[in-house]
């Protein structure tokens, strides 16, 4: 593992464990943007591993933070309309999502629920993760909020193992977003390797657990899309 990743999983972890940041306190992406979107996820949202939302994090990273490394700067640089707010955090699940949904969402107007893959990670049944996400669609569009949700992307390092709940999951999605009337954004087909399925194509991942600059590029240019 590259050393610098290593000592940002480290830090991670530790933070991931204290609750950090509620929502209020992260940065957002095109400041100058009038549309919030409250972008509330993992890491895949947060941008790792060569970003994250918090500063301090950022901090162990050197020189080497790369605000590139997020599809949220991606889609803003595509719609200048859009202000993300970025509330991802490294090794959530979805539980652990939705209590932070209240922080993230203050004053947004489009919400973009995003998780499930720590579930699988750390030995969670999808079932549950898949009523966490719901609840967060349903609680965003009870607010009034303009709601998409993202499904899960393929996962190299955890493959073949996992290809099975994570497809089992991504169908769960698709089934309470039709329930929902709410758009799936398709983060899996956008990065998933015509040539090796159930995998992230090899210049689209950084470290074959999250997707690499060129990856993110993809998801914010090509898979979002506003609700």
């Amino acid at each position: 593992m590259n050393p610098r990743v290593y000592v940002y999983a480290l830090v991670a972890l530790a933070l991931a464990g204290c609750g950090r940041p509620e929502g209020g306190e992260v940065d957002t992406v095109n400041e100058e943007g009038t549309i919030v979107v409250a972008a509330l996820g993992d890491s895949i949202h947060a941008g790792s591993p060569y970003w994250d939302p918090d500063p301090d994090v950022r901090a162990t990273y050197g020189g080497d933070a790369d605000e590139q490394s997020q599809w949220e700067y991606w889609a803003a640089r595509k719609d200048s309309r859009l202000r993300f707010r970025n509330c991802g955090i490294w090794g959530e699940r979805t539980d652990e999502i939705a209590a932070r949904f209240d922080a993230c969402t203050e004053g947004a107007e489009v919400l973009v629920v995003q998780g499930g893959i720590n579930d699988i990670a750390q030995g969670g049944d999808v079932e549950p993760a898949a009523k966490n996400l719901r609840a967060m669609v349903q609680k965003g569009k009870a607010r009034g909020l303009r709601v998409a949700i993202a499904n899960v992307l393929p996962w190299n390092r955890g493959w073949p193992g996992t290809e099975e709940p994570i497809n089992r999951l991504n169908e769960l999605i698709e089934a309470l977003a039709r329930d929902e009337g709410v758009p799936v954004l398709r983060f899996y087909a956008t990065l998933e390797s015509p040539d090796a399925p159930g995998r992230m194509r090899d210049e689209w991942t950084s470290d074959g657990d999250h997707p690499s600059v060129e990856g993110y590029k993809r998801l914010g240019e090509i898979a979002f899309r506003l609700p």
